[in-house]
């Protein structure tokens, strides 16, 4: 009798624990700020634009801006994290210099992975960047190129166009 007992207390305290940090846990996630959702977290322009830039990789807009709502402008605003850690272990990889030259700006093909939606970003031709995606992804048919991890490699003839679904790896020091 006496280990019902002993069992049905420890049981009342474990949940009574359990109770406490619930709602500890509950008022510090409904009053804190929002925590980085991993690879679909959206990102500002700024942040975006600064990690880029701390990893080499430039941005060129035909309009000399960054504003979303413009299409002659490169913005970054909402891009997923997935999109820019991609563009770096592209960089990682390949070695090559890149430049965006499109990003979430309105004016591109709608979509569920679309670049208004985060997913893809557009990078400037080089022959050190297009031998590298032919030479090392494989080729879909279309003039598209996907590499292990699923990302997609469009050759739009004056740009690449890349659907990011995944960081390709996330590059750090390795293959990506």
């Amino acid at each position: 009798m006496n280990r019902k007992i002993a069992l049905r207390a420890t049981v009342g305290a474990s949940a009574m624990a359990l109770a406490i940090f619930s709602t500890a846990y509950v008022a510090e996630a409904t009053t804190a700020e929002p925590k980085d959702t991993g690879a679909l977290a959206k990102m500002s322009h700024s942040a975006a634009k600064a990690k880029l830039d701390n990893a080499g990789i430039g941005i060129r807009s035909s309009g000399g801006c960054s504003d979303r709502n413009n299409p002659t402008c490169t913005s970054l605003e909402q891009v997923n994290s997935a999109s820019i850690d991609g563009a770096i272990t592209l960089k990682g990889a390949s070695g090559c210099a890149l430049t965006v030259t499109g990003g979430t700006e309105t004016g591109h093909a709608d979509g569920q992975y679309s670049h208004w939606n985060g997913y893809k970003l557009d990078f400037a031709m080089s022959s050190c960047l297009t031998s590298y995606i032919k030479n090392t992804f494989t080729s879909i048919g279309g003039n598209k190129w996907q590499s292990g991890s699923g990302n997609i490699y469009f050759d739009e003839s004056n740009h690449w166009d890349v659907t990011f679904h995944n960081c390709g790896g996330c590059f750090k020091g390795g293959k990506g």
